[in-house]
């Protein structure tokens, strides 16, 4: 009896939205969806009084909810409570722990980094220490993010970590748990050349390349004459951190547009006026891992003249999603896509990728080369129920003849593409320097 309820109440909250958002529809389309929503609760009740052995209500649920979003696109999702604290935490910027990098290696969680300035750092703790117990409980065999979940917690609280170490015993270290911030940008002098790199978009993003460009000019001793914009395998992230680090770069103008599915309903995006590097040159290097937001930026960059672009065809995700979180977050949340975004001379990169001024190669492309033969999945078009370009367009193949590659005798211990683009970038601030004298 108390499934039946429980479907009844699921089925009577489905349906009182279906009818809040449909007050426009037929009777006849309300009748449908009730009708649905009755075999969805009549499926469950039978699921759970006659399959073989006992089921969970509440992962029925949720599977039934993830079943739904997924047959829309590859991007639209549920989140339970659990995977949406983790996702907030992944764009909020930083977390409360002990600022390391670990992974498994043997059944045992080992550090493969401890993080500048953290309480990891500050205790000593070493790369290829191992994490056998916290808090007096063993983590041998467990994963990463299990083990991560328990060095977690909120700032200021302590946690007791054993160690093992090579030649000596083990023992036990306390640390309190700090601030650690969640790093998307890295930069350097690259040959002499300012370099920055952005991995990802999240709600600190923006402030780490004001940040980096500073630490940029501090190190070269003068106002940067060019830039090197590193956004291979950027998955994305925050529309708001997209536009707000292309706004860095352009002195004013457009730098996206997005539209749902009423078309009317369009939103444009402009940077401020004062470009933070005066005209300097940019090189923006991306490739087939390049992806939303960071093609939101290099389509702006490349639209308005402001970069070139050196590299490989991008991912060609050019759709928008919503966060909507439900009762607050108490049962997580819909990752739902809700439109899909424009550069500003109006081009959908929608399952077509952005093509770079400058197809370069990392490595040799020979379709008898095994080991660098392309991932099953190379482009969102690969994606199954991946949205179709709304013109019609399809990803272009990659004609090899077209596409510069490492000459033969090139190790593949170097990174041609940047030897590359540091190249391209000399050689144009060579040029805008020979025209100011």
């Amino acid at each position: 009896m108390r499934i039946n309820v429980f479907a009844s109440m699921v089925a009577f909250a489905v349906g009182a939205v279906a009818i809040a958002v449909s007050a426009e529809g037929s009777q006849d389309n309300r009748a449908d969806t009730f009708r649905q929503l009755e075999l969805f609760g009549d499926v469950l009740s039978r699921v759970e009084s006659d399959y073989v052995s006992d089921t969970d209500q509440a992962e029925l649920i949720e599977a039934a909810i993830e079943g739904m979003l997924t047959s829309l696109d590859p991007h639209s999702t549920y989140h339970n409570p659990d995977s949406y604290e983790d996702l907030r935490v992944s764009t909020r910027g930083e977390y409360g722990g002990l600022g390391m990098e670990v992974t498994r290696r043997d059944d045992f969680i080992t550090i493969v980094s401890p993080i500048s300035d953290t309480p990891a750092e500050r205790a000593g703790l070493r790369t290829n220490d191992k994490i056998i117990a916290v808090d007096g409980e063993s983590i041998v065999g467990i994963s990463v993010d299990d083990a991560v979940a328990l060095m977690r917690g909120a700032v200021g609280e302590p946690v007791t970590i054993t160690v093992s170490r090579e030649d000596e015993d083990p023992f036990d270290v306390t640390l309190v748990r700090d601030t650690i911030p969640l790093r998307t940008v890295a930069t350097r002098l690259e040959e002499g050349v300012p370099y920055m790199r952005i991995a990802g978009f999240n709600e600190r993003t923006t402030e780490m390349v004001h940040e980096g460009l500073t630490e940029l000019e501090d190190e070269y001793g003068a106002p940067l004459p060019g830039l090197i914009l590193d956004m291979r395998f950027n998955p994305g992230g925050l529309l708001d951190q997209a536009i707000g680090v292309t706004d860095v770069f352009l002195d004013g103008g457009e730098v996206v547009s997005t539209r749902t599915r009423d078309p009317r309903d369009t939103q444009r995006y402009n940077a401020r006026p004062g470009d933070r590097l005066n005209g300097a040159p940019i090189v923006v290097l991306i490739n087939e891992g390049s992806a939303s937001a960071a093609e939101i930026v290099a389509g702006a960059l490349q639209d308005r003249e402001r970069a070139e672009l050196v590299g490989m065809t991008s991912f060609g995700k050019g759709s928008v999603q919503t966060i909507i979180p439900l009762r607050g977050g108490r049962d997580g949340a819909l990752r739902l896509t809700t439109g899909r975004y424009y550069t500003p001379a109006g081009r959908s990169i929608q399952a077509t990728g952005i093509i770079p001024d400058l197809q370069i190669s990392a490595w040799p492309l020979d379709d008898s080369d095994e080991e660098h033969q392309p991932p099953e999945i190379a482009s969102e078009a690969d994606l199954p129920g991946a949205l179709e370009n709304e013109n019609g367009d399809h990803r272009a193949e990659t004609d090899i003849a077209s596409v510069e590659q490492p000459p033969e005798d090139w190790s593949e211990d170097e990174d041609y593409q940047l030897h590359r683009a540091l190249e391209v970038l000399r050689t144009t601030m060579e040029s805008q320097q020979a025209a100011l004298q």
